[in-house]
């Protein structure tokens, strides 16, 4: 009989186990997020201090999902482009992972979905604010492995935490995180917000390759 899992109770030991999930435990598989970043103009930066200072603001009390991504996500996604050509984004999006002996299922809605046509980008898990990013990270996976690309890229926020991920599927599955960026930092925001728009940018490149 065939279980089905809701992919926010997922584990990485299940993932490890019923779909061959492995870490990138050299550390070397995720060049992305350290690479040369573009810059931000003296605006953005002026827009990226705002939100953070809003974001501080409203997060005296407990902030729901909704409000992480309308205070932080949004003015983000717009500024590293991806409200622009190529990109579409989708919320809510369903879908399943099924294990390598068929047992299991997993099933879940992606919070937000940022593609190009025949290319994921990124992937986006907002929590509340007082949830640690470790609780988003094996669903996120489990929506990425879902997704089947080669490489694609995924982006966790509780709204003063941050990190990235990427996933590969080439010899199997491998995932790598970025390190932890934090609000309290005084430029992590604006690193956050860098990364994105680089991110972008790496699978603009990469669809151009594959064409």
């Amino acid at each position: 009989m065939v279980e089905t899992l809701q992919a926010n109770r997922i584990t990485l030991v299940q993932l490890a186990e019923d779909f061959g999930l492995v870490a990138d435990t050299a550390g070397t598989a995720f060049p992305e997020w350290q690479d040369s970043m573009p810059e931000l103009t003296t605006r953005e930066i002026e827009t990226v201090e705002e939100v953070k200072q809003e974001y501080l603001h409203l997060a005296r009390y407990d902030l729901l999902e909704p409000v992480v991504k309308l205070v932080i996500l949004s003015p983000l996604l717009k500024l590293a482009g991806f409200y622009r050509p190529p990109f579409y984004i989708a919320a809510e999006k369903s879908i399943d992972l099924i294990s390598q002996d068929g047992e299991l299922t997993v099933r879940g809605q992606i919070d937000i979905l940022v593609f190009q046509p025949k290319f994921w980008v990124i992937l986006i898990e907002a929590k509340r604010s007082y949830y640690s990013l470790r609780a988003a990270i094996p669903q996120t996976l489990a929506y990425m492995m879902g997704n089947a690309q080669p490489i694609s890229f995924g982006f966790v926020t509780n709204g003063s935490e941050f990190q990235f991920l990427k996933l590969t599927n080439q010899n199997g599955w491998q995932y790598s995180l970025s390190h932890t960026f934090s609000l309290d930092r005084k430029d992590d925001l604006q690193q956050v917000t860098r990364t994105l728009r680089h991110l972008g940018q790496v699978a603009t490149r990469k669809q151009s390759e594959d064409a």
